[in-house]
């Protein structure tokens, strides 16, 4: 039976500080570190994977930092009413490699979204998962030492005016969709609560 990973409530974090969080508790864990999903949120930032390529940001003229990071992919955004999940695992000790990883991440929100009674699906060539074609979450992951950081941004409730500043995952004229748009007006979403809830989910699909 494989342990489920810790879920941490972050909050409001610096992308800065939390990626260099990522990276120490990577290099300090050992065989026997329990696994760990962290949710946090961040103020506006464009960050690039390791490849990403800048001409995929397509309008500069904006006070939005622009982060250069250690995870695969290409541009993406995050901003409030985002909620993030960083992965922190052993994949290395679940013996999966990362394509099982990114299906089983992607399936974890298809599940969260299915209790929603809304159909998702995620795509081999272009990681992440989607409604009616619209990205709704975006993965982007970096292996250390057999394991896993950065993870996963499920768009919420947040403004997507700044994915129109980029081509979202490097791919021209990709929409993006949130959460809020998809669901009746008489159900209530709570954003710490429905984080929490997805995380379970991940961690329902990751871990059995």
């Amino acid at each position: 039976m494989m342990i489920p990973a810790n879920i941490k409530s972050i909050g409001k974090i610096d992308y800065h500080a939390c990626w260099e969080q990522m990276k120490q508790f990577t290099e300090l864990r050992d065989s026997s570190t329990p696994d760990e999903l962290w949710l946090v949120e961040h103020d506006p930032v464009f960050t690039l994977g390791l490849a990403g390529k800048e001409e995929h940001i397509l309008i500069k003229d904006h006070s939005i930092p622009i982060i250069r990071s250690d995870r695969g992919g290409q541009v993406t955004y995050h901003g409030p009413q985002q909620i993030v999940i960083y992965i922190l695992i052993d994949i290395k000790r679940l013996e999966f490699s990362i394509r099982e990883l990114v299906t089983r991440i992607e399936n974890g929100v298809i599940s969260y979204l299915a209790e929603f009674g809304i159909l998702a699906n995620g795509d081999r060539d272009a990681p992440g998962v989607y409604v009616a074609g619209k990205k709704i979450a975006s993965l982007g992951l970096k292996i250390r030492k057999g394991c896993s950081y950065h993870g996963l941004s499920f768009n919420f409730n947040l403004d997507k005016t700044p994915f129109s500043y980029i081509n979202p995952c490097g791919y021209a004229g990709l929409q993006v969709v949130n959460l809020s748009e998809l669901i009746s007006g008489d159900v209530e979403l709570n954003f710490a609560t429905s984080a929490k809830r997805l995380a379970e989910c991940l961690n329902r699909q990751i871990y059995t």
